[in-house]
């Protein structure tokens, strides 16, 4: 070893004694970052939907504020059989339709009639969204509201002023009542007649439930582009917004069936396990969260065969994901931030993603070679970052070795989050990760390869 090597060694050891062990600082973020709500929500991943309302009374996909409250009668309801099934498949939050465009409330409103307490159901003494939220306390999953600015019934809509202090009464009643809510849900449908005060609705949930993140049209989430549950191959949480960079993750939301609401003559339309894990690739695995729907029938619970395809679902998910070929196996890297090993390379392959590989300051293009330990199949990719200090990632690709040499099996851009690459089967030992553009260095919280048998 050349005595300048030993006397650099030296002095990183030196340096790291005198810090506590760490022999470089950890690296400054990259703005924009997220919030600790935002961060939240996009390591939970999954959210499930349940749109409910009169329309499965009716056989509609969007009533007309015409329907008769007593039609409301859901004999069987157990919101506790949605938060079950929705906790073993993964899901993180729950969002309710508290009021779709029929203007329908699930909740007693003291400002409509068009509500639950005129429902059949429990002859009017009920509130569904106090049985929901009760569930999801019971069961451990965080509360979401759908309120839909839309209102089809109210006769105030088609006056701005009147309409928006009629909205923003039954949004206190919905964040008041019930306790913490983690996120607020609007949709941009309807709006024939009015222009919504956003601003007054978004102070108002900021001022009653400062932690509850606003979604999609909203300021802390936003819509993917589609309701097919698909994002684009460089999906980025930054955005710019006024001439401005902003962190805005993107949700992806999709129906388990043809449409949002149940109809009995879409039983047999749930959609395919392929399908599903086509839409988790390319959602959660393009840096996106994904809000799945699963609407309740007319007895108010969910269908036995949407119950099976989900748990079909998480199954396949838990078994590709179950066995990481690259985990704690030995590895190298072409840049460790100061020779420090709390950034070494072993820090993207220990399951924890609050650790991480990092380089130093001015290295924006890096490798990590990982040796699998025996000649490994696998067809899936994961990478991820540690996004609370920023999303960095504008490229990168993985190579396999294979005959001597090195062969590229993924060519990506954006990571954040989660990035996952499914491709044809690839048997080889060593697998090599490069980071080929970065707005910064590049910081890897989980690097590994795994195989779906489906």
């Amino acid at each position: 070893m050349r005595k300048s090597t030993l006397l650099l060694a030296g002095s990183l050891a030196l340096a790291g004694a005198m810090r506590g062990g760490f022999a470089a600082e950890p690296p400054a973020p990259c703005a924009p970052v997220p919030t600790p709500e935002q961060l939240a929500w996009q390591r939970d991943e999954l959210s499930l939907f349940v749109h409910f309302t009169v329309n499965a009374f009716t056989d509609r996909e969007w009533g007309d504020g015409t329907e008769a409250p007593a039609i409301f009668n859901p004999a069987e309801l157990d919101c506790e059989q949605w938060v079950r099934v929705a906790k073993e498949a993964g899901f993180k939050l729950v969002i309710l339709t508290t009021k779709h465009h029929d203007g329908f409330c699930l909740f007693p409103s003291d400002y409509t009639e068009h509500d639950i307490a005129n429902a059949a159901w429990k002859d009017g003494r009920g509130d569904l969204v106090r049985e929901f939220v009760d569930a999801c306390r019971k069961h451990g999953l965080k509360v979401g509201f759908y309120l839909s600015p839309w209102d089809r019934h109210e006769p105030k809509y088609a006056d701005n002023a009147a309409y928006d202090e009629h909205f923003r009464n039954q949004l206190t009643e919905l964040l008041t009542r019930y306790g913490a809510v983690s996120e607020v849900w609007f949709d941009g449908a309807g709006g024939e007649g009015h222009v919504y005060d956003w601003p007054s609705y978004y102070a108002l949930i900021r001022k009653l439930q400062p932690k509850a993140l606003i979604a999609i049209c909203g300021p802390d989430i936003r819509w993917v582009g589609n309701e097919d549950g698909f994002a684009r191959e460089d999906e980025s949480s930054v955005q710019v917004r006024d001439g401005q960079e902003i962190w805005y993750p993107a949700e992806c939301d999709v129906s388990i069936r043809p449409g949002w609401f149940w109809h009995k003559q879409q039983d047999d339309q749930v959609k395919s396990l392929e399908h599903l894990l086509d839409i988790y690739y390319r959602s959660v695995g393009r840096n996106s969260g994904l809000l799945l729907n699963v609407p309740p029938n007319d007895k108010g619970l969910f269908c036995e065969l949407d119950i099976r395809r989900l748990k079909e679902w998480r199954a396949a998910l838990d078994e590709t994901f179950a066995t990481d070929f690259a985990a704690g196996r030995p590895a190298v890297a072409s840049n460790v931030r100061g020779g420090d090993e709390a950034f070494g390379p072993a820090r993207a392959l220990d399951g924890d993603i609050d650790t991480y590989w990092a380089t130093d300051d001015d290295v924006r293009t890096a490798s990590l070679e990982v040796d699998l330990g025996a000649p490994a199949t696998f067809n899936v990719s994961r990478v991820q970052e540690y996004i609370p200090l920023g999303e960095r990632v504008r490229g990168y690709t993985i190579e396999a070795w294979q005959d001597g040499a090195w062969k590229e099996i993924v060519k990506g851009t954006t990571v954040g989050h989660k990035k996952l690459e499914r491709f044809p089967d690839v048997t080889a030992q060593k697998v090599r990760l490069t980071v080929t553009e970065s707005r910064a260095c590049p910081l890897i919280a989980g690097f590994g390869v795994h195989y779906a048998a489906r």
